[in-house]
């Protein structure tokens, strides 16, 4: 394959889009869809899939490679829609625990079966050996933009 005219930015940004459709197609209906961004499902899928630990505004700024205030923004929208609630922690009242509210609680147990629909799509026809070096290389790249 010829790869002198590829940008893997491009590319990236091309799967990402295929992914989001797929999504959309299996998990926008109805009122969901008016009032629930693909932001919004990303979330509630990565609070679903981690609810036997505490998950704080921080590991959602980690998870999603984005700033504070834009974690901070997005959440605060959530928590007005009734999709998420922020919990005061008790060893710390600065903390604040994100739970799904039971709104949500349907919606994220909806993405996690598409989820793993979806990854056990894409990861047709590789390998473990190809799926193990293809998370190595998307960790490496995540590295390398990540550095300053």
């Amino acid at each position: 394959m010829n790869t002198e005219n590829r940008q893997i930015g491009r590319e990236l940004l091309r799967l990402n889009n295929v992914i989001r459709r797929y999504f959309c197609k299996n998990n926008c209906t109805g009122k969901i869809k008016d009032e629930v961004t693909g932001t919004n499902l990303r979330i509630i899928r990565f609070l679903k899939a981690n609810e036997d630990r505490d998950v704080y505004q921080k590991d959602v700024e980690k998870e999603f490679g984005i700033t504070r205030s834009t974690a901070s923004r997005v959440l605060m929208l959530m928590e007005e829609k009734g999709l998420v609630q922020r919990l005061s922690v008790e060893q710390d009242a600065r903390l604040k625990k994100l739970i799904l509210t039971e709104k949500s609680a349907m919606l994220g147990e909806k993405m996690r079966i598409v989820g793993e629909q979806a990854d056990a799509r894409l990861m047709e026809g590789f390998t473990e050996e190809e799926q193990n070096q293809l998370y190595a290389f998307i960790d490496r790249m995540v590295e390398n933009m990540s550095r300053e």
